[in-house]
């Protein structure tokens, strides 16, 4: 596993990195940097029917402390609180708005209750499904704290604390030092040291350096770490998952993609593991559901922890995209969904084991496609063309700006081209051979011994003793998420693409596992049987046991064939590594160079590409035209379409309650009096990316009036080149959400502890 700094650092477009909104791994993800914001009077609420200035919004996920600067603008569109509490994360509103590690979500009472999306919860209703109690077709509602189920050993909830501006300690001297890996060395050194100083003698608080603008600003962030996360409600899948891949990245939508889940900690306040004896957190802030309707035109804004997004990259990067990265995770996607269905069709066992994978391939997939489309056929690419063309002309225009900037853009793409030549081979080795839960396994007890050995301040980052509780937790966790027929069926796919790369792109590591220059399938299937009949990885205490205990030496003697594979391609994973520690040491004095240029040449501030902190998007309710020609879309769906399109089987399969309740006519005040009808989504202009899945989306006031959960397919190169336009965001109606709890899954307690009172029988 290639588990440095510098993969997770410069890996461009693995497979977990670009994945639409679906939720990414649970990682930590560092909270937003922040800094005094000038006191801006809170505006007079607009008068009912006011008219407002066209807004065509700019794009951006701006940082909280950037929100100052755009004060004016959020008043012109209405906003009714003071802009001040978006510009500090620690505020009222933006303390509410948390991390789950991959989604985003929000505290929404005092009693530790947390809103999030439906395919957020795929982890958690996948740990807790059988066969027999399938809660990831039927979904759950705790009727009290103690059917509350736990979501796993892995499940997190990040809570910022504080945020400093470390840069001078992390970059000081950095581009002085002529070794490029040095260089690297030097910055992962210097961000682990400011870790480990921030969470000493503070067990429940996590530390990250989060680096911003190409790695130009760091940003030490500290998290509280919340252990203890419970399912509370996940409605079925014919109302969480309603269209499925059908519908998935388009509009209109008819999703009602939302789940709620609850914090736990010791009875001391503290963050605490698993235990019945825990009790609900309070936080010191939670959101306030809306009590005006969302109209057509109205200031929204979404607070969230955005993934990755693209829009300071270089003309070499979008190349680079375009030609090779996402031509071959699409075929990627592709090959994997259809192998998983060919190994799962008649194993309702494996096929919930195989959800989290076939969800997030199939999300991404139609992301990889709609960014791809956009770049290419869309032109978006030549847009990157020109803005880098301009950039050049105004660099070659002043010799002072040419002497500082004129080799930085083919600097770039010089260390691009280079990096190609390992770039398939090591997309094999650190991607698709560790897809398998089992190789995976093995690559993380082998690497756990090599680090063991370190003093802790050696180590590689990931596996100081900070990381360990985590790294045995995800072991644990393949109790519920391993199952043998997939992890076979994916290895033995990733080996059959491997052998028909061109013999200088592929990975040696293929040759470890089975011989030939071109292995047939059926050779393959036989060597891949061999490694899993005779592992003991797939038991859980042989896992832990291995993790906790074992030295290279004694994994040296070991017999188990997943470990001595593991042991086998470490010098080869190795090697990858220290070839992107080179590339990110290099990109570590070009890149921040390449955005003073950028910063220079642009006359208004800019926001910096998502990298998993808090961000704030803002823009209006609206509806938009797919094409020049065609007829526009309206900004709301409502209830009556989502049983149009009932069709009484997957994905069109809304649960029967539901249609008896709508043919009832039990809506009570959740009709929209405009709409004359309940709403279910809606359509806002605002820029997000994966990681904002479940991100509260808030009105003037700062209440909850939704949560976003997609964004339409026209714009999904909006990563790299937002256009106002064509970009919207996709959000499920806080008032359908409320509706579902009152008339349709029995929710009145949780309705009562959102301030809420029910209103139907």
């Amino acid at each position: 596993m290639l588990s440095s700094a510098a993969m997770r650092t410069v890996a461009l477009l693995v497979v977990s990195s670009v994945v639409g909104l679906s939720c990414g791994e649970n990682a930590a993800p560092p909270a937003l940097p922040t800094s005094p914001a000038p006191v801006v009077p809170a505006p007079a609420e607009a008068a009912p029917g006011a008219s407002r200035p066209a807004f065509e919004n700019p794009g951006g996920m701006w940082m909280p402390h950037q929100i100052a600067s755009h004060a004016a603008k959020l008043r012109e569109l209405g906003l009714a609180i003071d802009p001040a509490a978006l510009a500090d994360p620690t505020s009222g509103v933006l303390s509410a708005v948390v991390s789950l590690g991959g989604c985003s979500a929000s505290f929404v009472s005092p009693e530790g209750l947390v809103a999030t999306n439906h395919h957020c919860a795929t982890g958690a209703l996948q740990h807790n499904s059988t066969p027999a109690q399938n809660l990831l077709k039927d979904g759950w509602l705790a009727k009290t704290r103690a059917e509350e189920k736990n979501n796993g050993p892995q499940a997190r909830i990040y809570v910022t604390r504080a945020v400093t501006d470390v840069t001078g300690e992390v970059m000081a001297g950095v581009a002085e030092l002529a070794d490029d890996r040095a260089r690297f060395k030097t910055i992962e050194k210097r961000q682990k040291e400011i870790v480990a100083a921030c969470e000493k003698g503070r067990p429940g608080i996590r530390c990250n350096v989060a680096s911003f603008y190409e790695g130009a600003q760091h940003f030490r962030i500290e998290q509280l770490e919340i252990r203890d996360v419970r399912l509370v409600w996940a409605p079925p899948a014919g109302i969480g998952n309603y269209g499925g891949e059908i519908d998935n990245w388009r509009w209109p939508r008819h999703t009602g993609d939302v789940s709620l889940f609850r914090a736990y900690v010791g009875k001391d306040g503290q963050p605490a593991d698993f235990s019945p004896d825990n009790v609900p957190y309070a936080p010191p802030h939670y959101l306030r559901v809306a009590k005006q309707p969302l109209r057509e035109g109205d200031l929204v804004f979404v607070a969230g922890y955005p993934a990755r997004t693209s829009s300071l990259k270089t003309r070499a990067e979008v190349v680079e995209a375009v030609s090779w990265g996402y031509p071959r995770r699409q075929k990627l996607f592709e090959d994997y969904l259809a192998r998983l269905g060919e190994a799962t069709k008649d194993d309702k066992e494996a096929q919930i084991r195989a959800t989290s994978y076939v969800r997030r391939f199939s999300n991404a997939l139609t992301n990889t496609k709609g960014q791809l489309e956009g770049l290419v056929k869309g032109g978006l690419a030549e847009d990157k063309e020109r803005a880098e063309r301009d950039l050049r002309a105004f660099i070659d225009a002043d010799l002072a700006r040419k002497q500082a900037y004129g080799a930085v853009l083919d600097g770039i793409g010089k260390q691009i081209d280079e990096a190609a030549a390992h770039r398939e081979a090591d997309a094999f080795l650190r991607d698709e051979l560790h897809l398998p839960k089992l190789v995976w396994a093995a690559s993380v007890i082998v690497r756990m011994a090599e680090e063991r050995a370190k003093p802790d301040a050696d180590r590689d980052p990931e596996y100081q003793q900070r990381n360990w509780a985590q790294k045995e937790q995800a072991l644990a966790a393949l109790a519920t998420s391993y199952h043998p027929k997939v992890d076979r069926a994916i290895l033995e796919l990733a080996l059959e693409r491997a052998v028909k790369t061109p013999d200088k792109e592929r990975s040696v590591a293929v040759a470890k596992i089975v011989s030939g220059k071109a292995p047939s399938a059926d050779a393959i299937k036989g060597a891949v049987a061999k490694l899993y009949e005779g592992t003991k990885l797939g038991d859980e205490k042989a896992r832990a046991d291995l993790f906790k205990k074992a030295s290279t030496a004694d994994l040296k003697r070991s017999a188990d064939p997943l470990i001595k594979l593991a042991l086998e391609i470490r010098p080869l994973v190795r090697e990858a590594e220290e070839r992107q520690e080179r590339f990110a040491g290099r990109m570590a004095v070009l890149k921040p160079r390449y955005i003073e240029a950028m910063k220079a040449q642009r006359a208004q501030p800019f926001a910096p590409d998502a990298n998993g902190t808090l961000r704030i998007t803002y823009g209006t309710v609206r509806g938009y035209k797919p094409t020049p020609a065609a007829a526009a879309h309206k900004p709301f769906t409502v209830l009556t379409e989502v049983v149009a399109k009932h069709q009484g089987k997957e994905p069109f399969d809304v649960p029967e309650r539901l249609l008896a309740a709508q043919k009832a006519k039990r809506l009570g005040p959740y009709v929209d009096e405009k709409l004359g009808d309940v709403p279910v989504d809606f359509l806002a202009d605002l820029h997000i990316t994966g990681g904002n899945s479940g991100s509260a989306t808030l009105n003037a006031k700062g209440e909850l009036v939704g949560l976003v959960f997609d964004g339409n397919y026209e714009a999904m190169a909006s990563d790299w080149v937002f256009v106002p336009s064509l970009t919207r965001s996709i959000h499920v109606d806080a008032r359908y959400v409320f509706w579902l709890l009152d008339a349709v899954d029995d929710g009145d307690h949780i309705l009562k502890e959102l301030g809420l009172e029910p209103k139907l029988p």
